[in-house]
């Protein structure tokens, strides 16, 4: 039986920033002939892309709720608390989420007077941006996951008045946990409102950070195989 364990070893960096570099060079030494292997692979993407976009739109959605909630509990002298912290995790939510949504439909702001003086730096100077936008965005969701896992380690809480019940908390914890451990999780857990974890909220920037970065470096490798960048910018009327 063949071991593994030399490979499964390598440090973090190799795989995060090596890994995707090396197969970057094959798809540029292999150009259109891994095409046909890799669209199945790039259709699934774009419909994480998509699913990640429609999520936004919700906690946009759900910001306007919040804001009119809270108005009406003004109006009616009804208690609401936690509105105004709840509305700020949505907002920090509906951007992150819609990192890779935006990027793959060309909304974000690219300045591209270099690019469009010749065919050569357009296309070079596009995968050196593309590159250097992945290595970035990766560093970024390293360091977001790595955040995420030092609030929970601390037990870090919000100071606002925000609470939410005790079963969302053990609920959006068990992936952490081993699957047999779920049932028991969740019936010892109780409706007692808790001050939000402050690794909660931000599960939707280390989400949001990780699939940028895999949108960037499959951006990256279709530019490679195909020859053409697949991001077109969004046309203004």
């Amino acid at each position: 039986m063949r071991d593994w364990s030399p490979v499964m070893g390598l440090p973090l960096w190799v795989w995060i920033f090596v890994l995707p570099s090396v197969f970057a060079l094959i798809c540029l030494i292999t150009g259109p002939r891994i095409e046909r292997i890799l669209r199945p692979f790039w259709r699934a993407l774009d419909g994480i892309y998509f699913a990640s976009g429609v999520i936004a739109a919700i906690f946009m959605v759900t910001i306007l709720g919040l804001i009119v909630a809270g108005m009406i509990a003004r109006w009616t002298s009804v208690a609401l608390p936690g509105t105004t912290e709840f509305a700020g995790y949505a907002m920090a939510a509906t951007s992150f989420f819609a990192l890779s949504h935006a990027m793959t439909r060309g909304a974000h702001i690219r300045v591209s007077i270099i690019l469009n003086s010749t065919a050569f730096l357009r296309r070079w100077l596009d995968v050196f941006a593309v590159f250097g936008g992945a290595i970035i965005a990766t560093y970024f969701a390293r360091y977001a996951i790595k955040a995420n896992a030092f609030s929970e380690m601390l037990n870090d809480r919000t100071q606002g008045q925000d609470q939410i019940p005790e079963w969302v908390v053990t609920l959006l914890s068990l992936p952490s946990r081993a699957v047999g451990e779920w049932g028991q999780a969740m019936s010892e857990a109780s409706d007692t409102l808790v001050y939000t974890p402050v690794w909660i909220p931000q599960l939707a920037m280390s989400i949001g950070t990780v699939l940028l970065a895999i949108a960037l470096w499959d951006t990256l490798f279709r530019m490679l195989v195909t020859g053409v960048n697949p991001i077109v910018s969004e046309a203004v009327e």
